[in-house]
């Protein structure tokens, strides 16, 4: 059900997952609709910097030389598949870049708070909400997501600012999502970035457990609803 929710000033960062090139260019990870998640991110990214909300950036890049992964996809040269670290294309698209001062994470997972010092320095700056945006729906932000949950922050998810292959991957893992977001929330870029300066926005909260049972039929309705 949708509620009033605001964030009180100082207890906000805003999270951008692996907004890489790759997904722009390379065939094989394109992101449906990229150029639009692209301009919501930078919308986001405008409203925290301009509201002293903290921004924390990550990248998804593997290197196989110094970590084996028995199951990990690689090409004919035996370098990954995707992702690879001397691969041009694990740059973070420019117009969504961190800035001098911004926290920057280079991880090998999916999550960005599934191990290393990233939650504990959040929660050290009195962090309590973080505002996620970026891609893919289904696998890093749905890792990081959870993580964030795990680990206590309320997560304000923000809908249209990610993405994945292809619109029904998205909008269901938004669904899977929104059914377990518990303590948080989800909406669009323009209540994010209303909540970032201070408003109260009415926002989709999870009451109870898996309250959207969505189907093949429903499932756009539903999100359309969020």
């Amino acid at each position: 059900m949708k509620g009033p929710v605001s964030i009180r000033r100082g207890t906000a960062a805003a999270v951008f997952v692996d907004l890489q090139e790759e997904h722009r260019q390379d065939k094989r990870y394109l992101v449906e609709g990229f150029a639009d998640i692209l301009a919501n991110v930078q919308r986001l990214q405008a409203a925290a910097r301009a509201n002293d909300v903290l921004l924390y950036h990550s990248a998804y890049i593997v290197d196989l030389t110094r970590e084996a992964r028995r199951f990990h996809p690689v090409d004919a040269n035996g370098r990954s598949a995707f992702s690879d670290k001397d691969d041009p294309l694990t740059a973070i698209c420019p117009e969504v870049a961190p800035v001098d001062g911004e926290m920057m994470l280079v991880k090998t997972e999916a999550s960005a708070f599934g191990s290393g010092p990233a939650a504990g320095r959040l929660r050290a700056k009195g962090i309590e909400w973080l505002v996620v945006a970026g891609v893919w729906t289904e696998a890093c932000i749905d890792a990081t997501v959870r993580d964030a949950v795990s680990s206590g922050f309320r997560v304000l998810l923000v809908k249209d600012a990610c993405g994945s292959g292809s619109t029904a991957m998205h909008q269901t893992a938004i669904l899977n999502l929104a059914n377990r977001l518990y303590g948080g929330a989800v909406t669009t870029t323009d209540g994010a970035c209303r909540l970032m300066t201070g408003e109260t926005v009415d926002a989709w909260q999870v009451v109870g457990s898996v309250p959207l049972r969505f189907t093949y039929e429903n499932a756009a309705r539903l999100y359309a609803e969020l």
